[in-house]
Parts: C-alpha cells; sequence; structure tokens
C-alpha cells in the first residue's frame, strides 16, 4: 500500500468523525504525525473528544492545526502580544513554532502574561490565530537556543516539505517475506569514542548516534564506508543518545556526504550539539585542522531535527517506533528504546547512563513495556571500577580546594563543557555558600557559560529537587557572583598569570587543547597549585596520561616550543563522573524490568567491556555479547 493510498484511507476516516459543519482544508502526513488543518480549531477545542477517537481509528498522532489564511503574520502578530500583555509581565522573547502553530511567550512574570482566568490567552488567541503558551524566562539567555530558532523560523517552509517526505517514506509499502532484525557495531565498541549502531531489519535501517573519538589520530570515525550503511540516502533515520562528540561528531559531516533524512534527539540535545559541533570546527580551525564538515552542515542538521520528549512515541520507519527515556547521563540524555514490527521485537540502546540520582539529574530509567535487547555501555565496567557517591565526591573536592588554598595555590579542573561543569558549579557554590570553603572568584572558560544557559533554558529535564530551588525558592546556584565568564584571550592570559588563589573550570575535560592548556602551561610547574580531574580521562588523551604521573610536556607558547615540567599536585575525584561505576551498572540490570534476553556491550576499554559481560552472565544468567566493530549480531 502506497502512502498516496494510506493517506485517502486517513482522509476518509476524518470526513466521517469530524462534524458535517468543521471545515478541514488540509491533511497531510508531517513526519510521523497526521496533521489536520482547520478553519474551526473551536470545534475541535470544546470537543476534546474528536481528537482521541481520531487517534485511535487511525492508530497514529493527530495534531489539528489552524488553517495557514487564519494566521497573523508573525510581525503583527508579535506587535499585538506587546501591546496586550501588561508590561509588569516583563516578556523577553516571544517565538513563533510553525511546526505546531504555536507562539511561545517567555515572561519574568508569567502569570500576569497569562492573565486572570487566561482572559489575555484567550484574546490573543482570537486576534491572531496562533496558539500562545506562556513560559517562565530562562535565567540566562542563551545565544544558542536564540539562533536555533531564529534559522528555523527562517527556513519553516523548507522544513514543512521536509516533514511532510518524511512522513511519506513513513508510510510506504513494506516488503514481502521473513522478518529479521540485526544490529551492527560501526564504532565505539571495545573502545570509548566514535559511538555508532546500525539496527536494519527487512524494511528498515537506523542509526544510532554517530561521533568521533578524539584519543586517535587514524581511527577518529565510525565505520560508515560499510557496505550495511551505504548509500547513506537509504537510511530512515538517525537517532542521537545524547549531545557528547563522541555520539555526535560526525553527524554533520553526513549531510555533506548525500543524507538528506531525519535526526531524531531531545530538544537539549539539538540544542546542546549544535554548540558543541560548531565549537568542534572552532577548534580545528584553531589547531590547523581540517574539519569534516562546515557550519552550513551544522544548520541542515538543525533544520532535520525532529525533537521528541521523554516517554514521547513516534514512528521513525514503517516497522520501528522510538520513545525517548531519561539515561541520566547530560541534559537531555536519553536511553532509545525501540519497538519493532507490530509486538515482533525491542532493543534498547542506553547511550551512556548514570544510575544514581546527581546534582542535575534523576536516575536513568530501567523500567520499559517490553525489552529483548539491551546495548549499554561500559565505560566504568572492570571489576575495580567502584566510584564514590556523590556526597563523598563533594567531601573530596572539599578537602583538595582547603589545602591548595592554604598553600596560597590555584585549583584547575578541566571539565566537559555540557554536565560535569554545571555539576561541579553546583557543588562550589553550596560549599562557599555555606561557608564550608573560602569564598574564592571561580572562573569559566570556554563554552561553559554557554551550556549553563541552554540548561535553564530546559527545566524540565532537571531533577526536580533543582528546579524547586531555581524557579520556586529563588535560589539559582548557576547565577551566584562567585562565577565569572572568561570572554577573551586578554582575559585568560591576566587570569593566568594572577597571583591570588581562585578556582578556574575550563575545556576541555580531556586535555586535547582548549583554554584549559592556558591554565596548565603557566601553572604546572608551581606545587602548590593542583589540577582535580573530575570527568573519564580516555586512553591515548593528554588528561590520561598526566593523570599517570606525566612529568614532562612539549608544549607551543606563542609559536615557540617550550617544555614545561609537571610539578602542579593531581587530584581524582571520580565521583563526579555522568557514567556509571560497575555497581551501578550491575545494580541497573539487576533491578530492569523486564530481564533482556541478551545483553550486547560496547563503549568501554576491551578489558571492561569482557569483565561486565563476564559479570552479569555469572550473575543473572542472560546471553551477553562484547562485539568488535564491525560485527553484525541478529537480534531475531
Amino acid at each position: 500500500m502506497s502512502a498516496e493510498t494510506v493517506l485517502n484511507e486517513v482522509s476518509s476516516i476524518v470526513k466521517e468523525t469530524v462534524p458535517s459543519g468543521v471545515e478541514i482544508t488540509e491533511i497531510e502526513f508531517e513526519g510521523s504525525v497526521v496533521v489536520i488543518y482547520t478553519k474551526n480549531l473551536d470545534e475541535f477545542a470544546d470537543n476534546s473528544d474528536i481528537v482521541r477517537k481520531l487517534a485511535q481509528s487511525l492508530r497514529r498522532r493527530v495534531d489539528v492545526r489552524p488553517d495557514p489564511t487564519l494566521l497573523a503574520e508573525m510581525e503583527s502578530a508579535e506587535e499585538f502580544i506587546r501591546e496586550i500583555v501588561p508590561d509588569d509581565a516583563e516578556i523577553t522573547n516571544i517565538y513563533f513554532e510553525h511546526d505546531t502553530g504555536e507562539v511561545t511567550i517567555e515572561a519574568i512574570a508569567p502569570g500576569i502574561a497569562i492573565g486572570k482566568h487566561g482572559a489575555i490567552l484567550n484574546e490573543i488567541k482570537k486576534k491572531i490565530g496562533w496558539a500562545p503558551k506562556v513560559v517562565r524566562s530562562p535565567p540566562i539567555p542563551s545565544k544558542t537556543v536564540g539562533e536555533i530558532r531564529d534559522f528555523l523560523r527562517s527556513v519553516h517552509e523548507e522544513r514543512r516539505e521536509f516533514l511532510i517526505n518524511v512522513g511519506h517514506r513513513l508510510n510506504r509499502a513494506e516488503n514481502v517475506g521473513e522478518n529479521w532484525i540485526r544490529s551492527t557495531a560501526l564504532g565505539g565498541y571495545r573502545q570509548v569514542g566514535r559511538s555508532a549502531t546500525l539496527i536494519s531489519t527487512r524494511d528498515s535501517k537506523i542509526l544510532v548516534d554517530c561521533g568521533v573519538d578524539f584519543s586517535s589520530e587514524e581511527a577518529t570515525n565510525p565505520f560508515l564506508n560499510a557496505p550495511e550503511v551505504q548509500p547513506l540516502e537509504n537510511l530512515d533515520g538517525i537517532v542521537i543518545t545524547h549531545a557528547h562528540l563522541d555520539h555526535c561528531g560526525l553527524v554533520p559531516a553526513l549531510f555533506r556526504y548525500g543524507y538528506d533524512g531525519p535526526i531524531y534527539c531531545t530538544p537539549p540535545t539539538r540544542d546542546l550539539m549544535t554548540l558543541l559541533q560548531l565549537d568542534y570546527i572552532k577548534v580545528a580551525f584553531g589547531e590547523g585542522k581540517k574539519s569534516p564538515y562546515e557550519s552550513a552542515n551544522i544548520k541542515e542538521v538543525v533544520k532535520h531535527c525532529i525533537p521528541l520528549r521523554y516517554g514521547e512515541t513516534t514512528d521513525i520507519a514503517p516497522d520501528i517506533r522510538l520513545t525517548f527515556h531519561n539515561a541520566g547521563h547530560i541534559l537531555g540524555s536519553a536511553i532509545a528504546h525501540f519497538h519493532i514490527g507490530d509486538g515482533m521485537y525491542n532493543i534498547a540502546v542506553t547511550g551512556d547512563i548514570k544510575f544514581e540520582k546527581t546534582w542535575l539529574f534523576n536516575q536513568a530509567i530501567n523500567k520499559f513495556p517490553r525489552l529483548e535487547t539491551l546495548i549499554i555501555e561500559s565505560t566504568y565496567g572492570g571489576h575495580k571500577d567502584n566510584q564514590p557517591s556523590r556526597k563523598e565526591a563533594a567531601e573530596q573536592l572539599k578537602s583538595v580546594i582547603q589545602r591548595t588554598i592554604s598553600r596560597k595555590g590555584k585549583i584547575l579542573v578541566p571539565v566537559f563543557a555540557v554536565g560535569r561543569s554545571q555539576e561541579v558549579m553546583i557543588v562550589l557554590e553550596t560549599l562557599m555558600r555555606y561557608g564550608e570553603i573560602p569564598t574564592l572568584p571561580i572562573y569559566l572558560d570556554g563554552m561553559i557559560w554557554e551550556a549553563t544557559a541552554i540548561h535553564t533554558a530546559h527545566p524540565e529535564y532537571l531533577n526536580s529537587q533543582l528546579r524547586t530551588q531555581i524557579f520556586q525558592k529563588g535560589e539559582n546556584p548557576f547565577l551566584s557572583e562567585v562565577f565569572k565568564r572568561v570572554d577573551s584571550q586578554e582575559m585568560r592570559e591576566t587570569i593566568a598569570n594572577d597571583t591570588d588563589p581562585f578556582i578556574v573550570l575550563a575545556t576541555s575535560g580531556m586535555m586535547n587543547g582548549g583554554p584549559v592548556m592556558e591554565y596548565f602551561k603557566t601553572w604546572a610547574s608551581d606545587s602548590n597549585n593542583t589540577i582535580i580531574f573530575v570527568g573519564y580521562q580516555a586512553e591515548g588523551t593528554l588528561g590520561r596520561r598526566i593523570q599517570r604521573g606525566l612529568s614532562q610536556l612539549v608544549m607551543n607558547d606563542k609559536g615557540n616550543q617550550i617544555t614545561v615540567d609537571i610539578k602542579l599536585n593531581l587530584e581524582t575525584c571520580d565521583g563526579f563522573s555522568g557514567h556509571s561505576d560497575r555497581k551501578q551498572l550491575l545494580n541497573y540490570i539487576g533491578s530492569m524490568d523486564p530481564k533482556p534476553e541478551r545483553i550486547i556491550i560496547g563503549h568501554g576499554e576491551e578489558s571492561k567491556c569482557i569483565e561486565l559481560a563476564s559479570t552479569l552472565y555469572k550473575r543473572y544468567g542472560v546471553e551477553t555479547r562484547v562485539p568488535y566493530n564491525l560485527e553484525t549480531i541478529r537480534a531475531r
């Protein structure tokens, strides 16, 4: 059955279900959603049963939107909103979402913008046609989020055409013959870096993650030249579990070489990976290296993103449905659960997970409706990989800082801009607020400030305790005066040469370039100073070499080669990791419901993958596999 035939059947069901007086102007597939455009939106609003009946009859998601002719021009609509909403609401931003026909109003005082019993919103809707919603303004404005919204606004017609094409591809006729499911390891197996997994069925191909490996000079990319992957145009979709570059760093290059399909991820992942991919280009240029893509390719990623919230299920291929669940790793990180066929098989890919509540996020989800195969990370799966708790990590950090300050030394913390930075910020601010360590300047260098702004733009992805602290108690740790943004090379040099004690959080987290090297170069030879590692240091990275006791390093200093003696104190606070340690990984499987029939293990050094697989088999009696890259496993 063709997509056109399916659409005709959908149209017939809609006409039978909708009251005769309701004018339907268009029915179309946009992605996995059946979108109904009407000139009588109020009829649907007054009778919610219509949409429910349609969804049940069609067995599809249904979205009812006003006919485009009823929507006021965005400029005049924004002007009216600013006129009718009282100044006391303090509007900070207004943005229009063509995908949904909504206009979002960000305000410092959202209750005032809504009006008594929603009176102002009702008036706005009557006047401009757009469906208004009011949200509290993020405490820190994000340049990245603003630019993404502006870009999507400028390409809304192209984007609708893209969504229609996706919808028609999703509803293509399925092949006839024996059903089968395979997973192919394309990168990140028996290693950390360049994560990529291909899930194939008789009818579909889905690529899960597509990252880069910064610890390797040669094998930096997944095996995308494998015959299973080519041509890229045959991929039905790409699913990104989270925004770290070892999981999404090569995605823009796919659009450079022929891919033109959808990218599925959570809204925060879209924003964060845009930030990190743009920085990837910048860093490559600064180091005289060639980037595998340009900023125009990143714009294509944004245009082709179909954001999904946790728990929202959508068709991504004729025989595959996707649901994201919280992974607890970084903002928007997700476990991708794939329901394949009509109840035939279920696969979950964890990406990176944290099975412990942290200062930022709730712990990873391990309860699913059904699950036959689990593909799980093993970064800390070795038999000795047991980490301190978050509370113990905070105590360790406090002790290290106290000792360093007593020597009048400076503290350097290499961090990933996303995740570890924000957790360390919260802990440091709390310690200073309660007088457990002296109040000192905390300088934030690299993308940390912008990444933090993106966190505040998506508060619903933070844990409930932090949301309450920020939005109800008015205590936002990210806005503390102790944090100072480093925004120039001149400021960086001034800080590096300052003699007073203070703390610097700087990227990159594994010390493969970035502003952290400027401080390290100046401070490394002074034994009063301390460097604290709070994140994973991959094999082959400079961070791992320093962590193991590297005594000298040849560095570039304004075009000259210099030798730096490494005498500063080396400390590692493992309890800040966004990855589950061995105990948490075992507990994750042990308390999982339902238990999977098979567990495929990756994203770990070879020894850790094997050790985790052996223990899981012995303890739970479940089949475990540790594939090599390019190995394919038939799931069914």
